[in-house]
């Protein structure tokens, strides 16, 4: 397989506290991925050692093979597949699948490509355990996003409004994305907790709630274009 920047960037993973990508034997990389790992001070490691000759499990002890009920936390901790944040990485995947399809059925290639791309941030941010940076949707910053949201009527004439069968499948569309979006929010808030409640990770909490905000601004803007 030859990996591009983007490949390299969605497989990126955590070993020891550092990022590391495993290359497979037969492997190969781009020239823009290759320089991508130098530049972030990645190191590449043979793919045969992605696989540990113990796995740790969180609270102590290990298995020499993986439980088939059981999967990978970051490094080589594992955790049950029902933890909050394997639940919270699978809800991602299914946006990313409605976002994904949404982009194939209705056209909106771009549009969608900066909600995507945030998606495949959140998971690396939990993953890897860092910081999500700060982001534009449809270049629009969190202060946009929010004025936009909250009064569709001033930027977009139209107002806040119910899916209805007869908007198409564009709308249709981006509101399964948005509350995919939505359910994705709800295992965080779960993943991401301390004992007292306390949210852990505001950084995640307030990433996905811009995403909502932005794909409720594509359903009022293919709305408004069909007024």
């Amino acid at each position: 397989m030859l990996y591009t920047a983007q490949q390299v960037r969605d497989n990126i993973r955590n070993k020891d506290g550092k990022r590391v990508f495993y290359l497979g034997k037969g492997d190969s990389l781009t020239s823009e991925a290759r320089d991508y790992l130098q530049r972030e001070r990645i190191e590449i490691l043979p793919g045969e050692k992605a696989r540990p000759e113990e796995y740790r499990v969180l609270g102590g002890g290990y298995f020499h093979e993986k439980p088939e009920d059981m999967t990978h936390l970051n490094g080589d901790f594992l955790v049950k597949k029902t933890h909050p944040r394997i639940l919270f990485r699978g809800a991602v995947d299914t946006l990313e699948a409605e976002l994904l399809l949404a982009q194939a059925e209705t056209g909106l290639i771009e549009p969608l490509q900066d909600a995507l791309t945030l998606a495949r941030a959140l998971i690396a941010a939990d993953v890897l355990e860092k910081e999500m940076a700060e982001t534009r949707l449809g270049g629009m910053d969190a202060a946009e996003l929010r004025k936009r949201s909250h009064f569709p009527q001033e930027y977009y004439g139209i107002p806040h409004f119910m899916p209805d069968a007869s908007d198409g499948i564009k709308v249709l569309r981006l509101n399964r994305c948005r509350c995919a979006a939505r359910q994705a929010e709800l295992y965080a808030v779960a993943a991401f907790a301390d004992r007292e409640g306390n949210c852990t990770r505001p950084d995640v909490i307030r990433a996905i709630n811009r995403l909502s905000s932005y794909l409720y601004l594509l359903m009022i803007e293919e709305k408004a274009k069909s007024r």
